[in-house]
């Protein structure tokens, strides 16, 4: 069996859980080819491709990745997170370059709760005075 290094990727509600194998630089996403998963997204690809690019490793793993919850830009930055994390996992000298680009860092960003007696978490009704 080929050396596998795992490792978990979060955003928002998105879960990433991603394998790297030695190989020759594909991507699939529950079973599909990152492209045909996200569409025609040059923008999301580049920041998925992020942290094999920082590193030089584009040609040398193929990722498996089981992306679960949010959409689907959510679950690209949860694959990033997940993917430098393994990298980090399989040479530890990666953690500055890495670190550096904010890649280590989970995104804590998440949707505020809505509020009762509001709109929504913040948003109030509307305020009629007569």
């Amino acid at each position: 069996m080929a050396e596998e290094i795992m490792a978990t990727g979060r955003r928002k509600t998105s879960i990433a859980v991603v394998k790297l194998v030695k190989g020759k630089g594909r991507i699939f996403v529950n079973g599909k080819t990152l492209r045909d998963y996200i569409g025609n997204r040059p923008a999301v690809e580049m920041l998925v491709y992020r942290p094999l690019v920082l590193t030089d490793n584009q040609e040398k793993y193929d990722v498996k990745v089981k992306a679960v919850g949010g959409g689907i830009v959510a679950q690209c930055g949860a694959i990033r997170h997940g993917i430098a994390r393994a990298l980090v996992k399989s040479n530890e000298e990666y953690r500055n370059v890495l670190r550096l680009e904010g890649l280590l860092t989970r995104d804590p960003r998440v949707k505020e709760r809505k509020k009762y007696g509001r709109k929504r978490a913040r948003k109030r009704f509307q305020f009629s005075k007569r």
